[in-house]
C-alpha cells in the first residue's frame, strides 16, 4: 500500500507530505521510502493561526476558518506528493491535522483538537483520508501523544540494550523501548525549539521570516545565565512522572516573558543560549533513568548544531550515550513524523490499533482516526488479524513511475 503522511507540527510553519510504500513481510513492516516534500503556510494563514492559539483568546468564527484553510493547505500538499512522490498513485493519506489545543490537566488529557478538515484532502486528491488519531486514545484514558511511540517501538525491537528514540520539534518527546518489548515508555520532555522559537520572533525581530535559530548562531554567541536556567528548572512539568504530555498551552511566549522577569540586562544571545541549555539539559535528564545505550534523534532540532553539541555533553560527552540521528538508520530526520502517520494511517486502514498503552497511558490499545471516503467505491484493504512487531526501513529502488497518472484538479475555495 502507498501511503502519504502529512504532519504539521506544534511549529506550525509548514505542512510536511511524506510517501511511503508500506508491505506486510511475516510479523514485519517494510517501509519503502518514497521521499518528502514541504509546503510553507502562507504568512497570512501563519499569523491567523499564532492569532487564535493559546493564551489568546479567540471565537469560534476563526476556528471554522482555520480549519477549512489548514484543510486545503493540506489538501494542497497531498495533491503535489501524489503527484511528485507516488507518480499520481497514491492508496492512502493520514493527516495529522494542525494541533490547535490539548486539553492537559491533574496529571491526565481531558481533550484535543487537530484542525484540518479532511474532507478538503479527500475531494483534492479523490483518495481515502484517515485523520482525528489522537481523540480515541485519549478517549480511552490515554494521554493522546507521542503516537509515534508506536512506530518507534516496532522500528527499535531487537536493537541492543536500551535505545531511545528522540524527536526535537516544537516539543521534545522521547520513546524508551527498553529491554522488555511490553512494557516500552514514551511521553513528552519539555520545550525542544517552542522556547527559541518564541524568543527569537520576540526578542531577535525574528517575525515569520526568521522564525528560529538557524544553525543556532544566537546561541553559539551567547552565554548560558545559570540564574535563568534555574528559574525555568523549577518548571513543575519537568517532575511530574510519565506519561505525560505537553504543548504551547504551557510553553509559551508569556511563559518565556514571565521567566524573563527580572533579568532585563540579558542580551537576546544569551536568553537563546540559555533556552537551548535548557532543552539540552530536561532532555539529557528525561533520558538518563533509563540507562540509555543510545539515543537516535529526529525532527527540526537535529539541525540546530549548537543544540546537538549541548545534547551530547549533557549525556555525558564522548564517554556517555551516543547521539545519533534517523538518518543513519534510513529515515530522513526532518520527515520521521510524516512517515510515522503514514504508518499510523496503514494501521487503520488495516484494523489495527495505533497505540501502546504503556507509551500514552490508555487503557487498552486503540484503532485510530476516523475515514474519509476518496471519490465513488470506498475500498481498504482486509483486515490484519494480527498487528506487526517490527519495522524496516528498505531502500527507494525507482518507486515512481515514468508515466505517472494525473491527479484531480484542485481548487481551494474562496474563504
Amino acid at each position: 500500500m502507498r501511503v502519504i503522511g502529512l504532519m504539521s507540527g506544534t511549529s506550525y510553519d509548514a505542512v510536511d507530505a511524506a510517501a511511503a510504500d508500506l508491505t506486510l513481510d511475516g510479523d514485519t513492516l517494510v517501509l519503502t521510502p518514497l521521499g518528502m516534500i514541504s509546503t510553507v503556510y502562507d504568512d497570512g494563514l501563519r499569523a491567523a493561526l499564532a492569532e487564535a492559539l493559546p493564551p489568546a483568546g479567540t471565537t469560534l468564527a476563526a476556528v471554522c476558518r482555520l480549519d477549512t484553510r489548514i484543510g486545503q493547505a493540506f489538501a494542497g500538499a497531498a495533491v503535489r506528493a501524489d503527484r511528485e512522490l507516488c507518480g499520481g498513485r497514491a492508496d492512502l493519506i493520514a493527516s495529522h491535522g494542525q494541533t490547535v489545543y490539548h486539553w492537559a490537566g491533574d496529571g491526565r488529557v481531558h481533550g484535543t483538537l487537530q484542525i484540518g478538515e479532511a474532507a478538503w484532502i479527500a475531494e483534492a486528491t479523490a483518495r481515502p483520508v484517515v485523520s482525528g488519531f489522537r481523540p480515541r486514545d485519549v478517549a480511552a484514558g490515554g494521554q493522546g501523544a507521542p503516537l509515534v511511540s508506536v512506530v518507534d517501538v516496532m522500528w527499535l525491537r531487537g536493537r541492543p540494550g536500551v535505545p531511545v528514540a528522540l524527536n526535537l520539534g516544537g516539543i521534545a518527546n522521547i520513546t524508551v523501548a527498553g529491554e522488555s518489548p511490553d512494557e516500552p515508555l514514551a511521553f513528552d520532555t519539555g520545550p525542544a525549539n517552542a522556547l527559541i522559537d518564541a524568543a527569537v520572533r520576540d526578542l531577535a525581530g525574528g517575525g515569520a521570516a526568521h522564525p528560529f535559530d538557524r544553525d543556532g548562531a544566537l546561541a553559539a554567541r551567547g552565554s548560558v545565565c545559570a540564574p535563568l536556567l534555574r528559574r525555568l528548572l523549577d518548571e513543575p512539568y519537568y517532575a511530574a512522572t510519565a506519561p505525560k504530555t505537553t504543548g504551547k498551552e504551557l510553553f509559551h511566549l508569556p511563559y518565556l516573558r514571565a521567566a524573563l522577569a527580572g533579568f532585563g540586562s540579558l542580551s537576546t544571545e544569551d536568553v537563546v543560549a540559555t533556552l537551548t541549555r535548557l532543552t539540552a539539559r530536561t532532555v539529557a535528564d528525561a533520558v538518563r533513568p533509563f540507562g540509555a545505550t543510545e539515543v537516535i534523534a529526529s525532527g527540526g532540532g537535529t539541525r540546530n548544531p549548537v543544540l546537538m553539541k549541548w545534547l551530547r555533553e549533557e549525556l555525558g560527552g564522548g564517554a556517555g550515550v551516543p547521539l545519533r540521528t534517523s538518518d543513519e538508520f534510513g529515515l530522513a530526520s526532518a520527515a520521521k513524523e510524516a512517515y510515522a502517520f503514514a504508518v499510523l494511517g496503514w494501521l487503520t486502514a488495516h484494523g489495527l490499533p495505533g497505540t501502546v498503552p504503556s507509551c500514552t497511558g490508555a487503557r487498552r490499545p486503540s484503532v485510530l482516526g476516523s475515514l474519509t471516503p476518496g471519490g465513488p467505491g470506498l475500498r481498504l484493504p482486509e483486515p490484519v488479524a494480527t498487528a506487526p512487531l517490527r519495522l524496516t526501513v528498505s531502500p527507494t529502488d525507482n518507486p515512481v513511475p515514468s508515466t505517472p497518472r494525473r491527479p484531480r484538479p484542485y481548487a481551494p475555495a474562496t474563504t
